[in-house]
C-alpha cells in the first residue's frame, strides 16, 4: 500500500493518498455499479446494438493494449501505446460509453463520468509517477504521445509485437466475459422486463 506521506497530529496513523484509495476501490466500484446499471438501465433494441457496437471498439482496444503492454519491466511504447499514453483507459471509457448508450439512461452517464474523473483519473496520474520515477525515457515519450486522446502519427522508434500470451497473462479476456454477461442481462432485461 502506498501511503501519501502526511499523518494526523494526534496518533501517528498514516493517511492513504486518494489515488492509493482509488486503485484499491476500482474494481469493487466497478461490480457494485453493475448491480446499479443493470436496475436503472432501459435498453432499446437501436441502443443495445449501437452499445455493444461501441463497447467492442473499447474492448478491442483494451485487447490490443494489453498483448504489448510489459508492466514494471518496460516503458511500452509500440502498438497502440505509440499512439495513446494509456490506450487501456481509453478503452475502458470507449466500453463504458458504449455501456452508457445502451442503457438509455442520463444517470448512468453521469456517474460514469464521475468515476472516470475521481476514480480513474487520479490512479492514470499516479501511475505516471510511477513511470517517471522508473523510466527516465518517459518524459521524452510523454512529451510526444497524449495521455487519453490519441494522436494520428505514432511514437517514433516503438518496437514490439502484439503476444497472445500477455493478453492471456494480463487476463484481458475477463473484460470481454464481464461485456458479455452484462450485454445478455441487458438482452433479458429488454425482453422481460421492457419499459
Amino acid at each position: 500500500m502506498r501511503w501519501s506521506g502526511l499523518h494526523s497530529t494526534c496518533c501517528e496513523i498514516p493517511v492513504i493518498s486518494w489515488a492509493a484509495f482509488a486503485k484499491r476501490i476500482r474494481v469493487p466500484l466497478g461490480f457494485a455499479f453493475a448491480v446499479v446499471y443493470f436496475w436503472l438501465a432501459r435498453p432499446r433494441p437501436w441502443s443495445l446494438a449501437v452499445g455493444i457496437l461501441i463497447a467492442t471498439l473499447g474492448l478491442l482496444v483494451r485487447a490490443i493494449a494489453s498483448g504489448y503492454v510489459r508492466k514494471n519491466e518496460i516503458l511500452t511504447t509500440a502498438g497502440p501505446y505509440s499512439y495513446v499514453r494509456n490506450p487501456l483507459y481509453l478503452g475502458s471509457v470507449v466500453t463504458a460509453a458504449g455501456f452508457a448508450l445502451a442503457a438509455q439512461n442520463l444517470w448512468i452517464a453521469l456517474a460514469l463520468t464521475a468515476i472516470f474523473v475521481l476514480v480513474y483519473l487520479p490512479v492514470i496520474r499516479s501511475e505516471e509517477t510511477f513511470l517517471r520515477k522508473r523510466f527516465p525515457e518517459f518524459e521524452a515519450y510523454a512529451r510526444h504521445v497524449p495521455r487519453l486522446w490519441p494522436r494520428r502519427a505514432s511514437f517514433l522508434g516503438a518496437t514490439g509485437t502484439f503476444s497472445w500470451q500477455l493478453y492471456c497473462h494480463h487476463r484481458e479476456y475477463n473484460a470481454l466475459l464481464g461485456a458479455l454477461v452484462m450485454i445478455a442481462a441487458l438482452a433479458a432485461k429488454m425482453v422481460w422486463w421492457p419499459k
